[in-house]
């Protein structure tokens, strides 16, 4: 009896230890091959700390760098004269894909991409069809978003906690009125309406993606006038925004990341999902062999590329269960969300 128990228990032991070695072997493999394929990102004025859409940019970077195997390398711009030699830089050094991150970037990825055919460029929030003053080259593809979607839904919370609190009015602070800003609000003026007719929208911009004091002041400006929730949609200058709502006991809305973490006024978030945006176009060239040159790859409600991020726990449920069916409807289609603003609002 007990010889069949020691027999037993150094079996156990052998299969937990062979176990162990086919765990370690699938954890071993499980990490990808490094592919011969190069990806180079040029970041906007923001930089990787800007807590949003630069950040995101990069974290997609990272992901297709330990899922695909693929060779990263990141060129920080802290002018808009970097972006030209960064763009040129990378594609000298032979690198497959170049993605450059950011609208104000436009002109330089167009000269760039000119001047080495044989090499692909991506731009996120550069929309191939519409942007390009002259057209632009059959390498180049486009990265865009339907902000005005997520917009429209962070707005139309904002209307509700405006009515609720008794205020009249709910304020956007953009940094630089470039397209994707100017969706951003329009969508948000349109949900904010939706929700109270009657409420009024304030918006102003700060001329800046980087200086937080700028948006700050902006903010400060917009809730002396009675705003109740302050929407930022200039990235890490619009954090001075975040700050000035909590400053004064109002709300704010976070853009690009789910930016609840930045303080207990944060309402919610437009999340536009860059990382997502970058790792797919990554993808698709290395996996699918898929590029879509001359044209755009589109993130909108409906594939997730946009969405809501958190909401605050201090919302009302009913509030909540009603921005979400909100949402919803977006999602499947049913609002039509414009994409300027009325009167010249934006």
């Amino acid at each position: 009896m007990r010889r069949t128990r020691l027999m037993a228990l150094a079996c156990a032991a052998l299969s937990i230890v062979a176990l162990t070695a086919v765990a370690a072997s699938q954890a071993k493999s499980s990490k990808p091959a490094a592919v011969n394929y190069k990806v180079g990102l040029v970041t906007d004025i923001g930089g990787l700390n800007d807590r949003g859409f630069n950040h995101l940019a990069y974290v997609g970077l990272q992901r297709a760098a330990a899922q695909l195997g693929v060779q990263v390398k990141v060129l920080t711009s802290t002018g808009a004269n970097d972006y030209v030699p960064n763009l040129s830089s990378l594609a000298k050094d032979g690198y497959n894909l170049i993605i450059g991150v950011g609208f104000l970037q436009e002109q330089a990825i167009q000269q760039v991409a000119k001047a080495f055919p044989n090499t692909k460029f991506a731009g996120v929030d550069m929309n191939a069809e519409t942007d390009f003053q002259g057209g632009i080259s059959k390498n180049f593809e486009g990265l865009i978003f339907a902000e005005n979607e997520v917009g429209y839904e962070v707005g139309y919370l904002a209307g509700l906690e405006a009515k609720r609190l008794g205020k009249t009015a709910v304020s956007s602070v953009g940094g630089i009125p470039v397209p994707p800003v100017v969706r951003y609000i329009a969508g948000f003026q349109a949900g904010a309406k939706a929700a109270f007719p009657g409420v009024k929208t304030l918006n102003g911009y700060s001329q800046d993606f980087v200086a937080q004091d700028k948006c700050k002041n902006v903010a400060l400006s917009q809730l002396a006038q009675g705003s109740a929730v302050v929407f930022q949609v200039a990235g890490g200058c619009g954090l001075g925004a975040l700050d000035a709502a909590k400053e004064k006991g109002a709300w704010g809305i976070g853009v690009d990341a789910d930016q609840y973490y930045v303080n207990n006024r944060v309402l919610t978030s437009a999340q536009k999902k860059v990382d997502v945006a970058v790792y797919t176009s990554i993808l698709n060239q290395v996996k699918r062999n898929v590029f879509a040159g001359g044209s755009n790859l589109l993130f909108n409600a409906k594939n997730g590329g946009v969405g809501l991020g958190k909401i605050n726990a201090g919302v009302p449920a009913a509030e909540v269960a009603k921005t979400k069916a909100v949402a919803w409807q977006v999602h499947q289609g049913k609002v039509m969300v414009p994409t300027t603003c009325a009167n010249k609002g934006c």
